[in-house]
């Protein structure tokens, strides 16, 4: 089989995840607004899944390092998520919402975290960039924002679970002919997973990005309330999607030409940079058409942050350990950050509303540059201290 060939089905997997995650992050808030909830309960449901992205990945992690696979932890986790996303989107009440929240983002939130680990093993497996396959899941966020903010515009909000479903679907079907990575190291035991615990650059990195991985997952909740309270609608939320995700694959597919010339950290500094300037510019729109303007802003920041820091961390993680790794990277990007985010988020929006919300979030950023650039100077932060441990 080609190497072209071999990759067509984890691409496609890409895709049609991507595709379902999107319509989580795009249209869920105004899925919970139309249930009823206010800023500050839909900020408390958006913490409940990153409050599971903290916990699941990694555990969903050790069992793929522990047994040696990653499609068949992939399998286990779409078919929870299917299972899951079916009974939580029959909740009407808070506390079901919460409870049946809880249940699915536990097999929903590690998938992301274990597709991308995958990539990056095959990715090395046949010589190619891991952004040239990460691309893909950008390609199926945008024709699903596009395509599915227009058609919920059109019947309604509370339609939503079809879409998903039907995405979700497709990703556990194309997981059928996915080749499993070859893990040639022994089973881990659970003793050393210490070495990631113990592990200071790796540590004192996510510490770090912390302050600008918050940002980032206040915009992916509240974005589209934003859009909605300088007047848009659903079909400019997808539209606001679809021209930031489209920007974010252009650089997924060019992340092999830049990473050759310049030093990951680097990248990660310069995102930091640019993510400070395209909050506050968001701070100031008087006009949803000005956010989805600025949207162009999200490939030079998500799409360059994300794949400079996971190609820097996978560069501190023992070769065993590389699904734990990456998967508690991933808890902290997508799950700690987003408890914080959410709850603050969602009380400052409901109270001194989206402006003041993104004024604050260029805020954090810009402290979290600086702190950056401190770790860049120090001894954890030169690229000749990062290598993998034996």
């Amino acid at each position: 089989m080609s190497r072209k060939s071999s990759l067509i089905p984890l691409k496609t997997l890409f895709l049609s995840y991507h595709a379902s995650n999107t319509i989580l992050i795009s249209f869920l808030p105004l899925y919970l607004q139309f249930k009823g909830l206010n800023g500050t309960e839909i900020g408390w449901v958006l913490a409940v899944e990153s409050f599971a992205s903290i916990l699941a990945p990694p555990f969903w992690g050790y069992l793929s390092d522990k047994y040696k696979t990653v499609k068949k932890i992939l399998f286990i986790c779409v078919i929870g998520l299917l299972i899951g996303s079916t009974f939580f989107f029959q909740m009407n009440t808070l506390p079901t919402i919460l409870l049946m929240g809880a249940i699915f983002y536990f097999f929903a939130s590690p998938v992301g975290g274990l597709t991308d680990s995958f990539a990056q093993r095959r990715a090395n497996e046949l010589n190619v960039s891991f952004g040239s396959i990460r691309m893909w899941g950008s390609v199926g966020f945008a024709i699903s924002s596009l395509i599915v903010g227009e058609v919920l515009a059109r019947f309604g909000i509370q339609y939503m679970i079809w879409p998903y479903l039907i995405f979700g679907t497709m990703a556990l079907c194309i997981l059928f002919p996915l080749k499993d990575v070859t893990v040639e190291s022994e089973p881990i035991n659970f003793k050393d997973v210490r070495k990631i615990v113990t592990n200071k650059p790796f540590l004192l990195f996510l510490s770090v990005i912390v302050f600008i991985t918050i940002t980032h997952r206040i915009n992916d909740y509240f974005m589209a309330l934003y859009i909605t309270e300088l007047g848009g609608s659903e079909e400019l939320v997808g539209q606001a999607w679809f021209v930031g995700v489209i920007a974010e694959a252009a650089v997924f597919a060019l992340a092999r030409f830049w990473f050759k010339k310049y030093r990951a950290l680097i990248f990660i500094i310069v995102a930091s940079i640019i993510y400070t300037i395209r909050w506050f510019l968001y701070a100031f729109a008087e006009d949803p058409m000005h956010v989805i303007a600025l949207q162009f802003l999200h490939g030079l920041t998500f799409a360059i942050f994300y794949t400079a820091s996971f190609e820097y961390v996978t560069r501190l993680i023992p070769k065993t350990l590389q699904s734990t790794g990456h998967l508690v990277f991933f808890s902290v990007y997508f799950g700690l950050s987003g408890v914080i985010g959410s709850l603050v988020g969602g009380g400052i929006m409901d109270t001194f509303g989206g402006s003041t919300l993104y004024f604050a979030m260029g805020c954090l950023t810009a402290i979290g540059t600086i702190l950056l650039i401190l770790y860049h100077v120090l001894p954890y932060g030169k690229e000749n201290t990062v290598r993998e441990m034996e």
